[in-house]
């Protein structure tokens, strides 16, 4: 449960502590992916193209750790 204090009555200034945390967590992300229905094959197609990206983008800072 994301949970946010507002402090000196500053409202924008949690408002914008939530966003912050929901975007973290992915909230946003899971409400537009659930919007519509999506079929199993473009379900699966999706997250095997978001594995590669992860894993290049893993294997891109890995190198530049290293000095590539």
């Amino acid at each position: 449960m994301v949970q946010v204090l507002v402090r000196d009555n500053n409202v924008d200034q949690a408002l914008k502590a939530l966003k912050k945390k929901m975007q973290r967590e992915g909230v946003f992300r899971e409400m537009k992916l659930r919007r519509n229905f999506e079929k199993p094959s473009e379900k699966k197609a999706r997250e095997q193209a978001e594995a590669v990206r992860r894993a290049r983008k893993l294997e891109r800072k890995r190198l530049e750790r290293e000095g590539f």
